[in-house]
């Protein structure tokens, strides 16, 4: 209170002069005074932090692995000048607040020796951990099996290649039906005798891994050695384009040599992917009739592009008017077909077929499902 008090342009041009003037005569203030004016002690340093050592497992060699350190330096803010100076900050007269930022200073020490980059499971594996990643659901295990090889699912495209319906819930593989001694391709693309071979194999063991269902023979006159296709590539059986196959005990020696016949490399097939249309020849009234008779179990089934969702049932007092010269019309019958869109004349939409029953007379409904639009409901009293 004894001290005379600045000037204004003083205090206006040069803080820091002021604050000297007040430290030049301290001796006459109040000892009470004195913890204002000191500076605000900054925080002690924070300890130097450092994470775990890299383990033994992830280094390979005999060196040693050292910790990653990492060094946390704490740098002070100035201290506001309240009421003073021409910055902006304190013009408004409010107390600015002693903020202070942290500098961070980062040592990094690698590792001597070869450092081990993880695999690509236990990257995997550690983000399964730590719940950072999202991953879509996993695809439900495909339960078909091949009649003929008995594995499960679709094989290697250059290998079993995909399953195809031999009947209701038969599938073979495309290679282990084309390759069997009795099936040809027609030029439509269709495999004769699949049911033939399938029969024949039920009663003949695999050379190579004793197991029944084998149907590609070796080619050569009196050999009895017959493989499944799956096999038969395991055991190097050597494949020609002729639809031909020779056991590995027959197999042509000097394939690599100069010259025509079997073994010529010219002729032998390496690559078993197929690209084109095949399927197999097979009775649809059949298993229409199967579907019928085992009851309650869901199964689709397709023929060209119609995919059948529901036979339907016809009751006795309906027999008289639920059917034509050329077809029966049951109640509950539901089928769908991916088709043109009726709007658009580039675009396809899904259309779902049934059966009802309206006034004792047959009902035809068509649902009309395309993304971006309602359903639209046609219905008729006849097919057409």
């Amino acid at each position: 209170s004894n001290l005379p008090p600045p000037s204004d342009s003083e205090d206006k041009q040069n803080p820091t002069k002021v604050l000297h003037q007040y430290s030049n005569n301290i001796s006459d203030l109040d000892v009470h005074c004195l913890a204002q004016l000191q500076p605000k002690q900054s925080p002690p340093q924070t300890p130097i932090i450092s994470f775990p050592s890299i383990t033994s497992e992830t280094l390979r060699g005999d060196s040693k692995s050292e910790a990653l350190k990492v060094t946390v330096k704490l740098k002070p803010r100035p201290r506001a000048v309240h009421n003073g100076g021409d910055d902006p900050r304190y013009s408004s007269g409010k107390r600015f607040k002693a903020l202070r930022w942290r500098k961070w200073s980062i040592q990094i020490i690698v590792p001597k020796g070869n450092y081990h980059l993880p695999e690509e499971e236990e990257v995997d594996e550690l983000l399964k951990k730590l719940g950072t990643s999202l991953r879509p659901e996993p695809m439900p295990r495909d339960l078909r099996r091949c009649c003929f090889c008995h594995e499960e699912g679709d094989g290697r495209t250059d290998g079993p290649a995909r399953l195809l319906n031999l009947d209701l819930d038969l599938w073979v593989h495309l290679n282990c039906a084309l390759w069997s001694t009795e099936v040809y391709e027609t030029q439509a693309g269709a495999l004769i005798n699949v049911e033939l071979a399938l029969r024949r194999g039920l009663s003949v063991r695999c050379a190579y891994c004793q197991q029944i269902g084998a149907t590609s023979g070796c080619h050569r006159f009196r050999c009895t050695n017959a493989y499944h296709f799956t096999c038969a590539l395991k055991a190097q059986c050597m494949f020609f384009k002729d639809k031909t196959m020779l056991c590995h005990l027959h197999r042509p020696r000097g394939t690599g040599s100069i010259g025509g016949g079997l073994a010529g490399t010219e002729h032998e097939l390496r690559c078993f992917a197929v690209f084109r249309r095949v399927y197999v020849q097979r009775d649809e009234a059949r298993q229409i009739a199967s579907i019928i008779q085992r009851g309650e179990r869901e199964h689709t089934f397709r023929v060209g592009s119609l995919v059948f969702h529901a036979v339907g049932q016809l009751l006795p007092q309906q027999m008289q008017a639920f059917h034509s010269m050329s077809a029966i019309f049951p109640v509950g019958y539901e089928a769908s077909r991916i088709y043109w869109s009726m709007r658009h004349g580039n675009r396809r939409c899904h259309y779902v077929c049934s059966i009802d029953e309206k006034d004792g007379e047959p009902e035809f409904i068509i649902r009309v499902v395309e993304q971006g639009y309602d359903d639209l409901i046609l219905t008729g009293s006849s097919p057409k």
